[in-house]
């Protein structure tokens, strides 16, 4: 849940505390191997060495570009020093016919990211002008309840000193939540406070990953608080708030 104000990620702990046997912060897997049936497994955590057994073992280790086969030495293709593709804002590389998208470029390695630069890509070949620049590109994490959230976070701002309002609307004030007895969700803004501009929204809750769509639509858009509340929104839903 990296990049997820900490407001948001709250409602999930809550749930997976209730659903496990236990959640485990702060531990580090020092080793694991086979023994019987079982998988050893030998833990750091809270300074103190602990062995265990389990059934199954699920492992995580993140993603890394895989590009090895595709004959790039032979171009003027260029990497960075985490191995992915450099590539300019038309997502042109180093080689300035070849083009470059997704997750071997970095960045946020998300679907509809990558459907997106690449359709900036495909206008640039066909002599459009088109260019990955101030483009909102909303993230979801499909945990339960989901997080889904756009544009500026109250933690980027703290981090980088910029002065925000933030509206915040818990839903155990939504009368929708509440019928289906998913009332721990959080709907929040991060408004300009001059302009009242929405710079981010952030969402937790059931479905929030289809209700992020308005967030990033009113930032793409330039919206305002006050045009937000003036479009009207069907009740009950959990759009509403």
């Amino acid at each position: 849940m990296t990049g997820a104000d900490p407001d948001l990620t709250r409602p999930v702990v809550k749930y997976a505390e209730k659903a496990f046997k236990e959640v485990r912060l702060n531990t580090k897997v020092l080793n694991m191997a086979t023994h019987g049936k079982q998988i050893k497994v030998n833990m750091e955590m809270g300074g103190k060495q602990i062995e265990e057994f389990y059934d199954r073992v699920l492992v995580s280790v993140g993603r890394v570009p895989n590009f090895e086969d595709l004959g790039l030495e032979n171009t003027k293709v260029q990497q960075d020093e985490k191995g992915f593709i450099k590539v300019n804002e038309k997502q042109q590389t180093a080689d300035p016919m070849i083009y470059a998208i997704g997750d071997i470029v970095g960045g946020a390695m998300l679907a509809h990211k990558a459907s997106k630069e690449a359709r900036i890509a495909v206008e640039v070949m066909i002599g459009e002008s088109s260019e990955f620049k101030e483009i909102i590109i909303p993230a979801v994490v499909f945990t339960d309840p989901e997080i889904a959230w756009c544009g500026l976070t109250e933690t980027e701002a703290k981090e980088n000193g910029i002065e925000i309002k933030v509206a915040k609307f818990p839903w155990g004030a939504s009368g929708r939540a509440i019928t289906f007895d998913r009332p721990d969700g959080l709907t929040k803004l991060i408004i300009e406070p001059e302009t009242e501009r929405i710079l981010g929204v952030g969402i937790s809750g059931h479905g929030a990953g289809e209700l992020i769509s308005e967030g990033v639509l009113a930032i793409e858009m330039g919206a305002t608080v006050k045009d937000l509340a003036e479009s009207v929104h069907p009740h009950p839903t959990l759009s509403e708030p």
